[in-house]
């Protein structure tokens, strides 16, 4: 490779503009702005970590999406309140992940303990109203639920 093939080191005047037109962007930035997008971008690769979209199968990693889940639940009342109607576009993405999740990993608990739940277990009475608790399906430990 010959000296004019090579790119030219920046001159140290040419690094200092470009630090100062960093710095006028930073000033622009707003927080709520970068919370905003990082609740997005957890939500986008959490999505893709389910392995459920066409092309994402081999991507599938369940601890990855419930860390974007716990991340997003976390993030989202911190903007909530200036989001205004798009807060429930918001909560309904994360709902959609919490149910593939779900989903998921029901799948994948029987086939990890060898098929069908064994028989004769007793049957679970319905939840009484105003009991407090967990409710059956959170004691199956088959319901996740952020933070637990």
């Amino acid at each position: 490779m010959s000296e004019q093939d090579q790119p030219r080191q920046p001159t140290e005047e040419e690094l200092q503009a470009a630090y100062a037109q960093y710095e006028e962007q930073l000033k622009r930035v707003r927080i709520d702005d970068v919370v905003l997008q990082t609740i997005a971008t957890l939500l986008e690769l959490g999505g893709r970590r389910t392995g459920l979209a066409p092309g994402t199968e081999g991507e599938r990693d369940l601890e990855q999406v419930k860390v974007a889940i716990d991340g997003a639940t976390a993030l989202l009342p911190l903007v909530e309140g200036k989001l205004g109607a798009d807060a429930a576009r918001f909560r309904d993405a994360i709902s959609q992940l919490q149910l593939a999740y779900a989903r998921i990993a029901g799948q994948a608990a029987p086939a990890a303990s060898g098929g069908e739940p064994p028989q004769g277990e007793p049957k679970e009475e319905p939840e009484q109203q105003g009991s407090t608790g967990p409710g059956p399906a959170q004691r199956s430990g088959r319901l996740w639920v952020p933070g637990q």
